[in-house]
């Protein structure tokens, strides 16, 4: 009779066991990444009053079966529904991931300061030392580092992923590399046929970071689909110009074909002007002129009345400035005058390149004989030119997009760093650190005020054969034993298996309140079937004590 009272103690035992466990289902409704636990029963120890016996065809009698009689139960183990995830929150937190699985449970990998410990709780916040860490208990974050050699991540041994170090709060200055011209060149353009010509300025970077710009011009030759293109100055960025003591020949060094004398024009006679029995006559009173034997831009009155003009009134296209270069001695810029058509051709040097044009098509043909692209060495400047820093890289100038087209007298042609598509070789400044973003791998990505995203680590994941197996040791935590399987200490990708991190979100608990509540009731009721035993056998043993009265 005492069987029954112990085997109901048991239950009642096992039942508050399963009672402990909904408890803590219930009050972690609401814990990041909590997995729920329930408990299964199984029957304990059995005692056998009689064996079970076989056949007798000597007597005809069958077998009997043993007699046994249970002595209660116990909580055979406690389960975690460890794959199963949990609902998303959305947080807009980009420090905030959910793992989503796709054939094997993830898990975060943390540090508590003396062993590797395992979470599916991804609320995260960068710390005082520039660490990624656990928000609910400071762990720090374990991923990959990236190789400094090669740029990539380099899966090693999982180590604390320091993304706001020192190192990573800027991004290194990269020197311009290509440049494009792009645009419609209109030969109408008045700035094309003045002297100073249609300028062009293309920004670009020094390997330190410093932007520096430079001055193209662009002029007619007087033929159609050719035209010059020279670098007429340097400028920093304090607009100061760095090539200003440099030679015409030095100048053709960085950019240009260099020419002592080369033919920078032929410039026929003005519409108020006739040549004739070599002289200049002015057709509106038909006064003769003559070039002044000792200034070639002047010429006088050949009939002695002291009248004179200038070369720019005489010729069309000689403009001020070309006059005054021809008339400075220091200059070597000069005036030849044909004399059968009196047609001028001004000599001197020459530091640009041909631009030459399809005549049929108005598309690029040239530049400098090359195509579709030139150089502009800037390395001589720092080679010896200028400086002996090494701090200038080579540019190569694309004139492919040029377009040699009527656009109603306005040209649109100008200059950009970087190739055609717009990024590569354009060159950078020094970047300072904008935010910080994680991919659906776990790659940790900088952004920088200057263009630049660099990759900065990257955040593994634990795979274990037996995740149910797992030792929670609370804080959202759990440690490997030995029925889940070693940690080897470098872990996964998490994309390896088609599985994913999602940022601004958090795996919610995954308790199910209805099942909760259903197995409360069921564990309510079977406890008290068990009282109800003990109260029962208490009565009976009552009745035997008292048949001695």
């Amino acid at each position: 009779m005492l069987r029954s009272m112990y085997s109901a103690v048991s239950g009642l035992k096992t039942h508050q066991t399963r009672m402990d466990v909904i408890g803590n289902n219930i009050a972690n409704v609401n814990t990041v990444a909590f997995k729920s636990s329930s408990v299964t029963f199984s029957d304990i120890l059995y005692q056998t009053t009689s064996n079970a016996s076989g056949a007798n065809a000597t007597t005809g009698t069958g077998g009997v079966n043993a007699k046994q009689i249970g002595l209660g139960t116990t909580a055979a183990a406690t389960k975690v529904s460890i794959t199963s995830a949990g609902a998303s929150e959305t947080t807009g937190n980009p420090f905030d991931i959910r793992l989503t699985d796709k054939n094997s449970t993830n898990f975060f990998i943390v540090n508590n300061g003396s062993e590797n410990v395992f979470t599916r709780s991804g609320s995260f916040y960068v710390d005082g030392s520039g660490n990624l860490c656990m928000s609910s208990t400071g762990y720090t974050v374990m991923g990959w580092q990236v190789d400094e050699t090669t740029g990539e991540i380099r899966k090693d041994t999982v180590s604390a992923l320091r993304i706001m170090q020192e190192k990573n709060l800027t991004s290194a200055p990269e020197a311009t590399t290509q440049a494009t011209i792009a645009g419609v060149l209109d030969e109408n353009d008045t700035d094309v046929k003045n002297d100073a010509g249609r300028v062009m300025n293309l920004n670009f970077y020094d390997n330190l970071g410093y932007q520096y710009t430079a001055k193209f011009a662009i002029k007619s030759t007087g033929t159609d689909g050719k035209y010059t293109v020279e670098l007429t100055s340097v400028l920093d960025s304090n607009n100061q110009n760095i090539t200003a003591k440099l030679s015409k020949q030095d100048m053709a060094k960085i950019f240009g074909n260099y020419q002592a004398d080369a033919t920078l024009g032929q410039y026929g006679l003005s519409k108020d002007y006739e040549f004739k029995n070599n002289k200049y006559v002015r057709k509106a009173d038909n006064k003769e002129f003559e070039v002044d034997k000792t200034d070639s831009t002047l010429f006088k009155a050949a009939d002695g009345s002291g009248d004179t003009v200038s070369i720019t009134e005489i010729f069309s296209g000689i403009t001020t400035t070309m006059a005054k270069d021809i008339k400075d001695p220091a200059s070597q810029t000069k005036v030849e005058f044909d004399a059968k058509t009196g047609q001028a051709t001004v000599k001197g040097e020459k530091t640009s390149y041909d631009l030459v044009f399809d005549t049929s098509t108005g598309k690029f043909a040239s530049i400098g004989g090359d195509t579709p692209s030139t150089m502009l060495n800037m390395s001589v400047l720092s080679s010896g030119l200028l400086n002996n820093n090494g701090n200038f890289q080579n540019i190569s100038v694309d004139f492919s997009q040029c377009l040699n087209y009527e656009n109603g007298g306005k040209s649109t042609i100008g200059a950009d760093a970087g190739a055609t598509d717009g990024t590569t070789g354009k060159g950078r400044k020094l970047g300072a650190m904008t935010g910080i973003s994680i991919d659906t791998s776990g790659r940790i990505y900088g952004t920088y005020d200057n263009g630049n995203t660099e990759l900065l680590g990257q955040i593994a994941v634990a795979q274990f054969s037996n995740a149910s197996g797992l030792e929670k040791v609370g804080e959202s935590c759990y440690r490997t034993t030995l029925n889940s399987g070693e940690f080897d200490g470098i872990g996964v990708e998490i994309s390896a298996d088609g599985s994913s991190m999602t940022t601004g979100e958090l795996e919610m608990s995954n308790v199910d309140l209805s099942s909760e509540f259903t197995s409360m009731i069921t564990t309510q009721r079977g406890f008290q079937a068990n009282s109800r035993v003990i109260t029962t056998s208490d009565t009976l043993l009552e009745e035997l004590v008292n048949l001695k009265r």
